[in-house]
């Protein structure tokens, strides 16, 4: 078996990779704006080339700034989840599973997106979702890990909280 820290390199590398190779087919099988219907008003495999950061922000600003930003942040940010992930995966430590997987997630689709912006100068998006009239702005299998090691996070957050809450209520009763 595994130990946590191999588990967790193995997870942020499987989403880098998915992530790499769906991006190149995007880009080698499907012109820029072509979209393919896959099911009719709900999901599409679009081709877009995002500039900016989350929801096209920076995407106006001129290069130098935008990749000095973009980048340098999301550097900041790796370098914090890095930190936290080797501090989860320490021998001995007991956190849940949840959350050393919820990081590894986090950290492959960030060094998947910064790929893109460093060697690119934008990010490749080719997912697109609607629900109902709202169009949701398209995303990639970065994104898609990105957010959902967040929500893993969120749930690992409020259970232990919860978890802790509820062993101090049984060691106050005693």
């Amino acid at each position: 078996m595994l130990s946590p820290r191999a588990q967790a390199a193995w997870i942020a590398l499987v989403v880098f990779m998915l992530d790499r190779a769906t991006k190149m087919w995007i880009e080698a099988k499907v012109s820029v704006y072509d979209t393919i219907v896959i099911i009719p008003e709900v999901f599409n495999i679009v081709h877009t080339s995002n500039r900016g950061a989350a929801f096209g922000m920076f995407a106006t600003a001129p290069d130098a700034v935008r990749l000095t930003v973009l980048v340098g942040f999301a550097l900041v940010i790796l370098g914090f989840i890095c930190w936290m992930l080797w501090q989860a995966t320490r021998p001995g430590q007991m956190t849940h599973w949840t959350n050393r997987h919820s990081l590894a997630l986090v950290l492959g689709g960030a060094i998947g997106n910064l790929w893109d912006r460093i060697f690119k100068g934008s990010v490749t998006d080719f997912l697109q979702v609607f629900l109902g009239t709202y169009e949701w702005p398209s995303f990639n299998v970065a994104d898609s890990a990105i957010s959902v090691g967040a929500v893993l996070m969120a749930l690992d957050l409020i259970f232990q909280s919860r978890k802790e809450n509820q062993s101090k209520h049984v060691t106050q009763a005693h």
